[in-house]
């Protein structure tokens, strides 16, 4: 094929998206006889929607010295610029840095222009990410504001809300700063904002999500996420982050053995694109190896983390916690604390509290609390809320305050059910068990253990499984009852129907039919409130 129609071929293609050919044919064609600058921005495009991020990055550079040779200053800024973006993407933030020193350069002096907003607006976020202080963003939001105004620039007015709702939320003004980022999406649904940063876009938005553990928010922006990555390469940066983010949410609503087949695979795929994304799916796959026991492939998932630059805490400590030395684990918390900002501190301090009280410093756990409780104040996130509750209620229950607990524990179990958070609703009632126990309510916190137990067993929580059946295996064999219809009869005695035992305990109607068919035959009685009679006279209840 001669030059010319080589180009012209590679041209068409990357016209209609062909992105595989757009790329094969520029690439022949650079071999050839070179390529124009406009066809070198085509090519590391078309190499960015196919997940070559590296190279895409390459090309770039290339395409960023010859419109610095050219002495076109606006836009060899702006590549410089994106290159920024891509770098602290990849998680190298010195690089990014780098090429946001270079643009600023660049544009010293020019009038007005674009790329001031785009480059304003790259280093407020970057600020943001790094301080407390949401001023400073707010007021770039401001600026950025005024500026899209002026030469109606969509783009810089999205970067506008998104910096106001950053800010915003940061401010604890969660409701507002919500608002301004569901204004942020429109021009990104209308097309009017590039895809390379309408996917930072929602990517950063899913973050915050999480970090607030909101989950219904979290699923909302992740679902349109993947619809605006559908029909795109699996290669694609922003279908692989869609995926991670959503595994994330499987995870918490049980499905672990969906997040072991693909979550690593997926979080290999982002190393070279997306580095902290990949560092998130690491940590997800070592916390659900952790939950069901497997502590060396754990360990090898936190590894994965930490070398892509993300610290696999509170996860790595709760392994060590889980090994017996509660007191370096301990110590391995409060040092991440001291080192993590506001709300990275607020998924860590749960887990400080209960270590805490593990090692009965109760005054340690009280101050911990109290920290909790004032940060779920300031953001007003169900998911810190029920952080929150669940510590101040475990706090009360060690301080044999059992019936000032129990209300700060059925609020943590609310928002957990609503959340669809099973292990979380787990861990709650063994809790409630706790104080239901210490109030002489014997068999109600029988059927919360039960309840526990059966979630454990469906997620394939080995250690727990564990924990819980030898503390049952002292009544597994009261009349001849085996560990499971010992915790039918529990949930029975608390007045609980045959569908509300079923739903408990994750099992059909018809079984529970089948246990109580069972435990009247093996007890010797033939009506629901005989067996509760008898449970209570066995100590059951």
């Amino acid at each position: 094929m001669a030059e010319q129609d080589l180009i012209t071929s590679a041209r068409e293609a990357y016209a209609r998206r062909d992105w595989p050919a757009a790329r094969n044919g520029l690439l022949a064609a650079r071999t050839a006889a070179g390529l124009e600058l406009q066809d070198l921005d085509a090519l590391a495009d078309a190499m960015w929607w196919l997940g070559n991020l590296p190279e895409s990055q390459s090309v770039a550079e290339e395409l960023y010295r010859g419109l610095t040779a050219g002495g076109d200053r606006p836009a060899a800024a702006m590549k410089a610029i994106v290159l920024s973006l891509q770098w602290g993407m990849r998680g190298d933030l010195m690089v990014a840095s780098g090429w946001l020193n270079r643009a600023r350069r660049l544009l010293q002096g020019l009038p007005e222009r674009p790329e001031h907003g785009y480059l304003l607006y790259l280093e407020s976020a970057m600020s943001l990410d790094l301080e407390e202080d949401p001023g400073p963003a707010q007021a770039a939001a401001d600026k950025l504001d005024s500026l899209a105004r002026r030469l109606a620039d969509p783009t810089l007015g999205c970067f506008a809300r998104v910096l106001a709702g950053l800010a915003g939320v940061r401010a604890g003004r969660t409701e507002d700063g919500f608002s301004d980022l569901d204004e942020a999406m429109l021009p990104v649904l209308a097309g009017d904002v590039a895809p390379v940063w309408s996917g930072d876009i929602y990517c950063t938005v899913i973050h915050l999500c999480h970090q607030l553990g909101d989950l219904a928010r979290m699923r909302a922006w992740t679902d349109a996420l993947e619809h605006w990555t559908a029909g795109q390469s699996s290669a694609f940066v922003y279908t692989g982050v869609a995926r991670v983010h959503e595994l994330q949410l499987v995870s918490a609503e049980g499905g672990w053995d969906a997040v072991e087949r693909e979550i690593g695979l997926s979080s290999d795929n982002l190393v070279d694109s997306h580095g902290w994304m990949a560092g998130a799916g690491y940590y997800e796959l070592g916390e659900v190896r952790r939950l069901r026991g497997n502590t060396d492939g754990a360990l090898a998932a936190y590894r994965r983390a930490r070398d892509v630059g993300v610290d696999p805490q509170p996860g790595e400590a709760l392994l060590r916690h889980a090994a017996g030395d509660t007191a370096q684990a301990l110590n391995q918390l409060r040092a991440a604390l001291g080192e993590s900002r506001l709300l990275d501190r607020a998924r860590l301090l749960l887990p400080a509290v209960e270590l805490s009280l593990d090692q009965s410093d109760l005054a340690l756990a009280e101050a911990l609390t109290a920290e909790l409780e004032r940060t779920a104040g300031r953001f007003a996130s169900p998911g810190i809320q029920a952080w929150a509750c669940q510590a101040r209620g475990a706090v009360l229950l060690a301080a044999g305050r059992a019936e000032d607990a129990l209300p700060f524990l059925d609020a943590a179990a609310r928002t957990y059910r609503g959340q669809r958070a099973r292990y979380r609703t787990a861990r709650i009632h063994e809790l409630l068990a706790g104080c239901r126990r210490a109030l002489g309510q014997a068999g109600a916190a029988d059927g919360d253990l039960a309840t526990a137990l059966a979630i454990y067993r469906q997620l394939g929580a080995a250690p727990d499984i564990a924990r819980l059946e030898r503390g049952a295996a002292g009544t597994a064999d009261r009349g001849g009852l085996t560990a499971r219809e010992c915790e039918v009869l529990a949930l029975i005695t608390t007045g609980a129907s045959n569908r509300q035992v079923a739903k408990a305990l994750v099992i059909s109607e018809k079984t529970v039919g089948r246990h109580l068919a069972n435990i009247f035959g093996k007890i010797g009685v033939s009506s629901r409130t005989a067996a509760a009679g008898w449970a209570r006279e066995h100590g059951l209840t």
